[in-house]
């Protein structure tokens, strides 16, 4: 499966910013999909998953109750709604993917994703 992210920019503190990934080549909605993020200077660092269903929703610590994942099988698509922006949230944004079986299993570290977009940046300005 190939995945394109997007939805990126320059924001103020406070602002919100709707990232998209599309995805294609395979049928979607047998895919686990998953959101990271990567700071320079830093790892990357997981940010948001759910099931192939859309249950089961796991997210960061730092992010929870601000973002929010959601996907769209028809038109093969995850979303991260982020909120209340904060300028430690700057990084470049990756959505990813794993293909599974199970309807309810999700995964939170990279390794166990497969398949990877080219990330869009999100800075935000205090």
């Amino acid at each position: 499966v190939q995945l394109q992210a997007s939805g990126g920019g320059l924001v103020q503190a406070g602002d919100s910013v709707r990232l998209s990934c599309a995805a294609s080549g395979e049928t979607f909605a047998n895919y686990i999909m998953g959101w990271f993020c990567q700071a320079p200077g830093k790892e990357r660092e997981f940010v948001a998953t759910f099931a192939r269903t859309g249950l089961n929703t796991v997210y960061a610590k730092s992010v929870k109750g601000r973002f929010t994942i959601s996907r769209n099988n028809a038109r093969d698509r995850v979303y991260l709604q982020t909120n209340s922006l904060i300028p430690g949230d700057t990084a470049v944004y990756y959505c990813a993917a794993r293909r599974s079986s199970v309807i309810t299993s999700y995964y939170t570290a990279a390794p166990q994703y497969d398949y990877w977009g080219q990330g869009t940046l999100v800075t935000v300005s205090s």
